[in-house]
């Protein structure tokens, strides 16, 4: 799934491509990813693209006082096309194409969606706000306005919840998923399962430092790469996440892994847990 640092480096890029052009077509091959109606996604047709920015893990292309917001929820991609057929896509699954912007030079993107669950969603709206995920979204951690206070004050209004649930709901941290907060909290020596209010003030410390330098270094890494290498930047670097079975980078201990009912986490005992291995269990509803 695109997390901050991904989504960041894909607005950046798409920001480089996109500036100085208009927006000539915009064609739904999947019917299904568009979640409003009004303005209609035609009224995108003929604008002049201003900007593109990141809300937590929206990307939101601007243009001529409208908004072109994609989610690319868990299995979501774009991919940038300097040419593109002239005909418009055919409706079709087995492609996985869910919305093609055409630019004025016949350049573009394709926003696909691997999988048979589709959860891609795209919005045309006058303001970001007018999108419920983005009007519900937490602060973002690489704000200047993210302090340990902040981060302070949101543990301790989660009380006894789990901190790996804490970091990734978006409505509290906007951003973070499932393979950042395991790098977190990989980088912070803390168990995925310790409740969010437990924390002392040296842990408080090292999880806002982590925090901070797994997703800042992880924006730096990705800044000025093309959408093409950014899965495999990603990739590269993760300590833990994915990673069951093999050896810690850290410590050398084999990373382990609990899974869930649609999603697994992966921790090092040595590191995070004392050595102590996690009991696999099945509580998707505490991770939500």
């Amino acid at each position: 799934m695109p997390e901050l640092p991904e989504v960041e480096a894909l607005a950046l890029d798409l920001r480089g491509r996109l500036d100085g052009h208009a927006i000539a077509r915009i064609h739904l091959a999947a019917f299904s990813a568009l979640k409003t109606f009004d303005p209609p996604v035609q009224a995108m047709e003929g604008t002049l693209v201003d900007d593109v920015t990141r809300h937590g893990k929206f990307i939101d292309i601007e243009a001529s006082g409208l908004h072109l917001i994609f989610h690319l929820a868990r299995a979501g991609w774009i991919r940038w096309k300097d040419e593109l057929p002239s005909a418009p896509p055919r409706p079709s699954s087995r492609s996985g194409l869910a919305v093609r912007v055409v630019l004025d030079d016949g350049s573009g993107l394709d926003v696909t969606e691997a999988g048979t669950k589709k959860s891609l969603a795209a919005y045309v709206v006058r303001s970001p706000h007018d999108v419920p995920g983005i009007a519900a979204l937490g602060p973002d951690p690489l704000d200047d306005a993210f302090t340990r206070e902040t981060l302070a004050d949101i543990l301790e209004d989660a009380g006894r919840s789990q901190i790996k649930g804490v970091l990734r709901h978006q409505g509290t941290i906007a951003g973070i998923g499932n393979a950042y907060s395991d790098e977190i909290l990989h980088a912070a020596r803390m168990s995925p399962f310790k409740p969010a209010n437990s924390l002392t003030a040296d842990e408080l410390d090292q999880l806002f430092a982590a925090v901070k330098s797994e997703l800042g270094d992880a924006v730096s890494r990705s800044r000025g790469l093309a959408a093409s290498e950014l899965k495999g930047e990603k990739r590269t670097h993760l300590a833990v996440h994915g990673r069951a079975g093999e050896t810690c980078p850290v410590c050398g201990d084999t990373v382990r892994e609990v899974s869930f009912a649609d999603s697994s986490l992966q921790y090092c005992p040595t590191c995070q847990t004392g050595g102590k291995p996690l009991a696999d269990r099945r509580m998707s509803r505490l991770l939500k």
